[in-house]
């Protein structure tokens, strides 16, 4: 039997999804910005996707910019406001910011920017305070708050909304990394007081290497690709369009019901690995397929790729950040001491758990606890 049970890092790719971008990659292979009808079919496409996409988060559609993923989206946004706004030279980032958010942050202190790092609690919420006192004191010298919607290690979810207001009320722009719950989640720019947000569409099941970033009428940004003037001139380059197509239907099918549904099954999973001796980490109401829980005396990359022999695919946390080494920090954060975190496993589900999956899961590493330790 095999489970995927890694989708906080990938989604499998819906086939009504493959089916709509089919055109794009092979009748339908246009230049949008070229002037013939195959070029303007193209850019037909952008329009339509840029349109659907936008109206998932209560946004203009001339206010979403394409990408390559979140990860180019985090970079970008933190950098293009760094040069739009070069005077304002100090940055406030929770303490389990991806990656893309911390290492762009690293780079950024090298060219004199203060990087604030606001603490979380046990569960990995941030403290609202911490970030109101910050704003208070510094908010003429501060560039940007990034906060991300939820956490890709934990799930635990961030009340954005509160941190916008508090931006909003001092006059400080509000980045978000929304890659695990665009189109899972309620969100609403406007309400939320975002003003720039990331997302992607290879989380919600639709192609790897297409993303977005969505922009707030009236702020600035710099481009970081240079080219012949597409996304308003602000990335240049031919746009990706079966991606793109691929994304906007990608957020159309996804049914956000069903993932809340998943909870039920998150927490017969977690009942099973409490019961086998696991510590679960982080908040429990977080997102509904993503559990983050250590073992005791276990080397968690020893576990994983065990249980991949068995067609079991979980995780030892963010892809992203497995490979940087960067996980660490954050899940040091919430308290794990180094044991802890050396013994810590991802499981983000995709689909809702048979009976007789959650019976494998728990034979399968009952006996890999067994041989591991």
């Amino acid at each position: 039997m095999s489970l995927y049970l890694d989708t906080a890092a990938s989604s499998s790719l819906d086939s009504r999804v493959l089916k709509a971008m089919a055109p794009y990659l092979s009748e339908q292979y246009g230049n949008p910005s070229s002037p013939h009808a195959l070029g303007e079919r193209a850019a037909k496409a952008l329009v339509g996707a840029r349109t659907l996409l936008a109206q998932k988060l209560g946004a203009r559609a001339h206010e979403l910019i394409f990408t390559s993923g979140t990860s180019e989206s985090d970079s970008w946004a933190l950098q293009g406001l760094a040069r739009a706004y070069p005077k304002k030279k100090r940055i406030v980032v929770s303490a389990l910011e991806h990656a893309a958010v911390m290492e762009t942050c690293e780079y950024l202190k090298t060219q004199g920017y203060t990087i604030v790092i606001a603490p979380v609690n046990r569960e990995g919420i941030v403290e609202l305070s911490f970030i109101e006192h910050q704003l208070k004191k510094h908010s003429r010298q501060t560039l940007v708050v990034s906060v991300m919607h939820a956490s890709n290690v934990l799930g635990t979810i961030q009340p954005i909304a509160a941190v916008g207001a508090l931006c909003r009320k001092h006059d400080v722009l509000f980045h978000t990394d929304a890659a695990q719950t665009f189109a899972k989640l309620d969100i609403d720019v406007r309400t939320m007081k975002i003003d720039l947000l990331s997302a992607s569409a290879h989380k919600i099941n639709g192609p790897k290497g297409v993303g977005l970033l969505y922009v707030r009428d009236g702020i600035k940004i710099e481009p970081l690709i240079f080219g012949g003037g597409q996304e308003r001139g602000l990335r240049g380059g031919t746009e990706n369009v079966p991606g793109v197509v691929g994304f906007a239907k990608a957020a159309e099918l996804f049914d956000s019901k069903k993932f809340l549904r998943l909870v039920g099954t998150k927490e017969r999973l977690i009942r099973l690995l409490e019961a086998l001796g696991a510590t679960i980490n982080g908040s429990r109401n977080g997102l509904s397929n993503i559990i983050h829980a250590s073992f005791s005396e276990m080397d968690a990359r020893l576990l994983v790729a065990y249980l991949s022999q068995k067609g079991m695919y979980i995780s030892t946390g963010s892809a992203c950040e497995s490979k940087s080494g960067k996980e660490e920090a954050s899940l040091r954060a919430i308290g794990l001491t180094s044991a802890e975190i050396r013994g810590s496993v991802r499981f983000s589900l995709e689909k809702a758990l048979t009976d007789t999956e959650i019976e494998h899961i728990k034979h399968e590493l009952s006996k890999a606890l067994k041989v591991l330790r």
